[in-house]
């Protein structure tokens, strides 16, 4: 229990001093300390979070020129790949955005050629694009194929030749 410096029963009269500093608890543990640490592990837990998830292509490179088909592969951390239709926390599949952005968080993944899904928990496919320049853009979504957003999203430019 915290509080100010409160005569203890021992104490024979009123201002009597007490081994106790002001806004201590039981242990001697002072409230300003542990207000301290609390927030800093707090903030120490929302940064580690800030990190623990993200994607990511292993090929090709961004920048890459390519010939088509070229293989794609998807890389993930901090959540689990599962088939679509499970629906557990910090899982989902990969999908892959042709000459598109992110997907805002929680709306659905369209089913459309410029959105390929990876239903099945594929980490990597073969694209067949013809000569052009491309933005591709991985979005990581739950099993019902609603996005994760931004955070979990990452997009690179190859040429096809």
């Amino acid at each position: 229990m915290w509080g100010a410096r409160r005569p203890h029963a021992h104490q024979a009269r009123p201002g009597a001093s007490c081994a106790r500093q002001p806004f201590t608890n039981r242990k001697g543990i002072h409230l300003k300390s542990f207000i301290k640490h609390l927030v800093f592990s707090a903030s120490l837990l929302a940064t580690a979070g800030a990190f623990a998830q993200s994607v990511s292509f292993v090929e090709p490179e961004d920048g890459a020129t390519v010939k088509s088909p070229f293989k794609v592969k998807f890389a993930v951390e901090g959540m689990e790949v599962k088939p679509a239709g499970a629906l557990a926390a910090n899982t989902g599949h990969h999908h892959l955005v042709i000459n598109g952005a992110a997907i805002k968080e929680g709306d659905s993944v369209p089913f459309d050629d410029k959105h390929l899904h990876f239903g099945k928990g594929q980490t990597e496919t073969e694209v067949k694009l013809p000569p052009g320049e491309y933005t591709l853009t991985m979005q990581f979504a739950n099993g019902a194929h609603q996005s994760y957003g931004t955070p979990m999203s990452k997009s690179i430019k190859v040429t096809v030749k």
